[in-house]
């Protein structure tokens, strides 16, 4: 057990290490003056000679990249040209609305997809299994701001149950804080749902197929029972597989949805920040981004020594 962890945490490292040379490669070293990117063509010489300086430009790459690097490990990202504040503060800001959200849109998408998915298995090549199917279809080829658009119109502008946007902060209590994450977690959710019930779906079929299950139903064992206590749990691996790149992908992916509901999250200051050239806070999100997915595949390995012991002997 020991060695298969120390071999995903060095995969982590290395993995992570990649990931800051490459954001730091495209947004510092290929062609092109990045304090010209961020200021326009119509910015001052002093202007510009100030930010390079700021930037550290004028010092060589390899030093700028290893300042970089050992400011991140200590928590400090720099200092963003917009908005004059840390960028480490600022995303902390915007994590304490993404993550809930992200978190929300994961229990939805698995409390929709796992019964759906079993109830499909279950129903194989039946009216049932169609159903689920179609709903499948229907949410991978739907985008999640359509959803978003659709849930909008219908219970802020026609129900009025819900706002349309915004945030109050959760200085203002739970309750509203919550209501106010409802329909982007519904949005995110829809279609990572119909990924996961069909992954759902795809694993119980191959586990209902295995010998002990024929033995166990042999024994009289009920359905339900047999879902739930010898189906399900062998059937996780996969299942885990999804719900840990889902999770990556509903903090990473979020950008659009937090930008149709105007949600103050990781996502949108990414979007804001590309917008008004902030190359300090797009560099500093992204690196996040990658170590949050890289850290995400980690948990998902640990999850399979735990779920399946045979891994740690075979990798």
């Amino acid at each position: 057990m020991i060695a298969f962890l120390s071999r995903r945490l060095l995969t982590l490292a290395v993995t992570a290490w990649l990931a800051t040379l490459l954001v730091f490669t495209i947004l510092n070293v290929l062609p092109g003056d990045p304090a010209l990117l961020m200021l326009g063509t119509e910015a001052r010489p002093d202007t510009l000679a100030a930010l390079r300086t700021q930037m550290g430009l004028d010092q060589p790459a390899v030093v700028r990249y290893l300042r970089w690097v050992a400011g991140m490990l200590t928590g400090d990202f720099g200092v963003s040209y917009t908005y004059a504040r840390p960028v480490g503060a600022l995303i902390l800001e915007r994590l304490a609305v993404t993550l809930p959200l992200a978190g929300f849109a994961l229990v939805l998408s698995t409390l929709i997809a796992l019964p759906l998915g079993l109830y499909a298995a279950a129903r194989h090549e039946r009216a049932g299994d169609w159903a689920v199917m179609a709903f499948g279809q229907v949410g991978i080829a739907v985008p999640s701001f359509w959803f978003a658009i659709l849930l909008i119109l219908g219970f802020a502008v026609q129900l009025g149950w819900f706002a349309a946007g915004g945030f109050p902060g959760w200085q203002g209590g739970a309750g509203p804080a919550v209501k106010a994450l409802v329909l982007p977690a519904v949005a995110l959710a829809l279609p990572e749902a119909a990924i996961l019930a069909r992954v759902t779906r795809s694993a119980v079929l191959d586990t209902l197929r295995e010998d002990y299950v024929r033995t166990a139903r042999a024994k009289g064992v009920s359905a339900w029972a047999l879902m739930v206590r010898h189906v399900l749990p062998n059937a996780l691996i996969p299942i885990s597989t999804v719900l840990g790149l889902q999770f990556a992908f509903l903090v990473a992916g979020a950008v659009v949805v937090e930008n149709v509901f105007t949600l103050p999250g990781l996502g949108r200051l990414v979007y804001q920040a590309i917008s008004q050239r902030d190359l300090i806070v797009v560099q500093g999100v992204v690196v996040l981004l990658a170590v949050l997915v890289v850290a995400v595949n980690f948990l998902v390995d640990v999850a399979y020594a735990v779920i399946d012991p045979r891994p740690r002997v075979e990798t």
